[in-house]
């Protein structure tokens, strides 16, 4: 089975910055898309970001493009959100996920971790 857990959220002022981890274990067969998904208080959960196995290709969302950047490390199986220039509206649970491919994941993952919150005051 697939595990994901999340760390590194918290609460920051707008204009800081913010790295956020995930730590996967399981089958690699089912984790070749890892990311991240958000949902602010009152709306949808929504895509944010995802990860092929390699980290050479993958896609950000619109949202956060230019000020979010994915990444990954294989040898400790660990992704990586750096949340740069935070707004009040990146306030929400983050959620860390995974699937089989990038088309999958952006669709609805399969695997997902407990989410953690970070909170972006003004």
């Amino acid at each position: 089975q697939v595990e994901l857990v999340e760390s590194g959220g918290g609460l920051v002022q707008a204009g800081e910055s913010l790295r956020l981890s995930c730590a996967i274990s399981g089958r690699s067969v089912i984790t070749l898309a890892t990311g991240w998904f958000r949902q602010a208080p009152g709306l949808e959960r929504e895509f944010v970001a995802v990860s092929n196995w390699s980290g050479s290709s993958g896609r950000i969302s619109d949202s956060v493009k230019g000020r979010f950047t994915i990444s990954k490390n294989n040898v400790t199986n660990t992704i990586y959100l750096q949340m740069n220039d935070l707004r009040p509206e990146d306030t929400a649970v983050y959620y860390c996920a995974a699937d089989i491919t990038m088309t999958t994941f952006q669709r609805q993952p399969r695997h997902w971790g407990q989410g953690i919150q970070v909170t972006v005051s003004s």
